[in-house]
This record gives C-alpha cells, structure tokens and sequence, in this order.
C-alpha cells in the first residue's frame, strides 16, 4: 500500500461528520473583536481588516454612537407676570423670558427607525452615504487614537425624524443627514459628533470643544469639516460637499469683502485727511502772507 494511502498512528483518521463537528467548534471559540472589547466603553477596539470592510466600518461608527449621550442644550420661554409702569400707573403684563434646558433627545432616533421599520443601526449608520462613512470613520478612527475619544449623537435623519427635531434645523425634507430632496436614504451626508472625555458636563463641554478644534485642523486631511463653525459646532460634512462649500466659502468671501471694504474705508480717510491738512496748510500761508503786507 502507497504510503500516501496508509494512516499515521499519530493522526487517527476522522469521518466527515466528525471533521464538521471540528470546524464548528472552532467557529465557537472565534472571538468577536468588539464584544471582547473592555468594560470601558471608551475604547473602541478596530481591527484592520475594518480599514477595507464596510460591514466593520459600520459597527465602529455604530459603536461610537451607542456610547454617546443623547442630549443636547435647547432654549425654552418661561412666561412670567411682571409690574410695570405705563401712563403713570403699575400694571401687570406678561413677559416671556428665555432659559436654556437640557434636552433628551435620545428617543428621537429609535422612533424614526421604528417607525421606517429598521433596526436602529441599519437606519442611524446605514443610511449615510457609504463614501461619506469611509472618511468619518478615518477622522474618528484617528480621533480615537489621539485620544479625543470621539462620540456620534447623530447620522442619518429622514424627514420624519427631522420634524421632530429642536432648535435650529433644515427643512424637513432639505437636511444633509438625509432628507428626501437630498437623495433620502443612503445619502446622508452629515453627522454629530462630541466628546466622551471628562467626568462632568463642564469638563466633557471642554474637551468636546478640544475634539472640534482637532477636526479643523485635520479637516483637509481627512476630508470631514464643520460647516458652521460655532453657528452649529457638532455637525460634520464632507468638506468638498455642497454644505460645507456653501457656507465656509460664503463665509470666506464674506471675511474678504469686509477688508476689502475696510481698506478702501481706511484710504478714503486717509484722503480725506491729507486734503484737510493740505487746506490747512495753504490757509496758514496765507495768513502769514496777509500779515507781512
């Protein structure tokens, strides 16, 4: 018999239902690289194979917004009876007076996902637009790595979810997180972030401040920036996007024609401040002129 066809006394040959029942086991003790992550929630373990793998991707930037807070600073008007005077005499009017509130906003998303029937992250995550994840997911991955420990409070928004959200927003239908005008699912372009660091509201305040300081400086890098600035701080677009290009390049133009005009302000004075001296001057020549004579 062939050598080949002759089994080894140190390997004892298995039957086909054996070797299935192998390889399951060892299915079994394949580690999940995020559930054997560590009880601190702060960290957010990647592997590389996340670099090229949608579906990694997708569970980093869900990862980094199932640990963040939900909750945000809104402004309310409390009406109060006041005593004024008018015409000679006290009366009582009443005045709205404004007031800055914690807002939990955290049910907001999981309505609008149940309400599209999806699971929360297929509806938060995965209807950003898929390039647009890759270079969000670079920024925050780099992030993370610095230190920032970065949060997402918020990712894709149909028109649904956006008319129920507060403050200062878009039109129902025109949000870059993915209104319906704007291509609806799978096309948001816009996302929230914050920072995780600190162990009170002031100091995680500050050290989101840190993290968005960190993005300006990176925006070019990673191609992720803040269109508004301090005018809505936490979200994030494509900085090659119509948003980020609408109102960072309105704002640069805008920034330019001030000095452009403060210049032109400044050299008209400067004019009109040499005529006057030159006035001034030849009125004084004159006046020793008529003096001499």
């Amino acid at each position: 018999m062939p050598d080949a066809d002759r089994a080894s006394p140190e390997a004892p040959s298995t039957t086909p239902s054996e070797k299935q029942a192998e390889q399951a086991s060892q299915t079994a003790n394949v580690t999940d690289p995020l559930k054997a992550a560590p009880d601190n929630v702060d960290t957010v373990l990647v592997l590389d194979e996340c670099f090229v793998a949608e579906t990694c991707i997708d569970r980093f930037l869900g990862a980094l917004y199932m640990r963040a807070p939900k909750t945000d600073w809104i402004v309310v008007y409390e009406k109060k009876d006041v005593i004024i005077k008018r015409k000679r005499k006290l009366i009582t009017v009443t005045r709205s007076f404004p007031k800055r509130v914690e807002n939990d906003f955290g049910w907001k998303d999981p309505k609008a996902a149940e309400r599209a029937r999806m699971p929360l992250m297929d509806y938060v995550i995965g209807g950003m637009d898929r390039a647009f994840k890759l270079k969000l997911f670079y920024l925050l991955h780099a992030a993370e790595q610095a230190g920032l420990a970065p949060g997402i409070t918020s990712g894709f928004r149909d028109d649904y979810r956006q008319s129920i959200a507060n403050g200062l927003k878009a039109a129902n239908d025109k949000s870059y997180h993915g209104g319906s005008s704007r291509g609806g699912y799978g096309h948001g372009l816009a996302a929230d972030v914050v920072s995780m660091n600190g162990g009170s509201k002031e100091e995680r305040a500050t050290e989101t401040k840190r993290l968005w300081k960190w993005i300006d400086e990176h925006e070019k890098q990673f191609g992720v920036g803040r269109p508004y600035l301090n005018g809505d701080p936490a979200h994030l677009a494509p900085v090659d996007g119509r948003e980020y290009v609408a109102h960072r390049t309105v704002s640069r133009h805008t920034k330019l024609a001030g000095k452009r005009h403060t210049r032109i302000a400044a050299s008209s004075r400067h004019g009109v401040t040499t005529r006057a001296k030159s006035k001034a001057a030849s009125k004084a020549a004159t006046t020793k002129v008529s003096s001499r004579l």
